[in-house]
């Protein structure tokens, strides 16, 4: 079986052997077919081969926001990560760790970090209530926790 290792950068781009990744289809293929193993480490399978990624902390990485606004507020947002795979943005799987801001995508099977654009695009949405950050989606005010660590 062959295997192929990949490193991921704090903004999310993809390199192998030290040449960034950037044809979309493959990025797109990447982001859909992580795994993450019993051992801790991301993978995808393709064909018999194991292509690992290695990352300080999640191989994910949002990209960019494409904020919806419906009546003055915000209805929806939509995540950007590698490859313009988009999807929507769940506002209860928001959580912050210091100064780094994660969500889970892929039906909550991963979780993904938020790059510097995406966090500096949905900051114009965040407000703070009661000492915590918090974003309001249709009405409903997610608070996002911190944590612990």
């Amino acid at each position: 079986m062959r295997e192929y290792w990949y490193t991921v950068d704090g903004d999310g781009r993809i390199f192998h052997d030290g040449s960034e990744i950037i044809d979309p289809a493959v990025l797109r293929f990447f982001v859909l077919g992580m795994q993450r193993t019993p051992d801790g480490r991301y993978l995808v399978p393709c064909q018999g081969e194991q292509n690992w990624f290695d990352a300080a902390d999640t191989p994910l990485v949002v990209q960019r926001v494409h904020p919806h606004i419906d009546q003055g507020g915000l209805a929806s947002v939509d995540l950007v990560l590698a490859g313009d795979y988009r999807e929507r943005l769940e506002p209860a799987t928001l959580q912050a760790d210091g100064a780094r801001l994660y969500c889970r995508v892929r039906r909550g099977a991963l979780r993904a970090r938020f790059g510097r654009i995406a966090v500096q695009q949905l900051g114009a949405h965040l407000a703070e209530a009661d000492g915590n950050l918090v974003l309001t989606v249709q009405g409903r005010a997610y608070r996002i926790p911190v944590l612990a660590g």
